[in-house]
């Protein structure tokens, strides 16, 4: 993880921030996502009839249950200092190329896009985070992701 003063953020524009540890993604964690949203669709539950019918052969995740977990994930790639708070202001332009199969692993790749003053005591920040498949060449999801800062 890098940890990085607020005041030196601006300093870190354009760059590769880094990789969060790799997560798995359960069956039983795409069932509780189902559970939570009411989402039960059968290609995320039903196992069996996801691994005959389905064109990954196997259940799936949720898109919004991949982008729910870009906050944890990305806490793992940095730490800025100089805050009172760390909010997660939302996402732009999400997409999602590649479906995240149960039981496979994600990770995040942050890269800092830009850093902007809102007023003395908020800075926005709007990271692209890419969320990777482990062994596949395809994310699993594409997002701006923004952070608002509060010192």
């Amino acid at each position: 993880m890098k940890e990085i003063a607020l005041d030196d953020l601006t300093q870190y524009t354009g760059q590769l921030i880094g990789h969060s540890p790799w997560k798995h993604i359960s069956q039983d964690m795409i069932q509780a996502f189902a559970d939570a949203t009411g989402d039960h669709q059968w290609i995320h539950v039903d196992v069996e009839r996801a691994k005959a019918e389905s064109p990954w052969n196997s259940p799936v995740a949720h898109g919004f249950l991949t982008v729910s977990l870009i906050p944890q994930l990305n806490q793992g790639v940095i730490h800025t200092t100089g805050t009172s708070a760390t909010i997660n202001y939302g996402l732009n332009k999400l997409r999602f190329p590649s479906a995240v199969k149960s039981g496979s692993d994600v990770r995040t790749e942050v890269i800092l896009k830009d850093v902007k003053t809102v007023d003395k005591d908020r800075v926005l920040a709007t990271f692209q985070t890419t969320v990777q498949i482990r062994d596949e060449d395809r994310p699993a999801c594409v997002a701006e992701s923004l952070v608002m800062y509060v010192r």
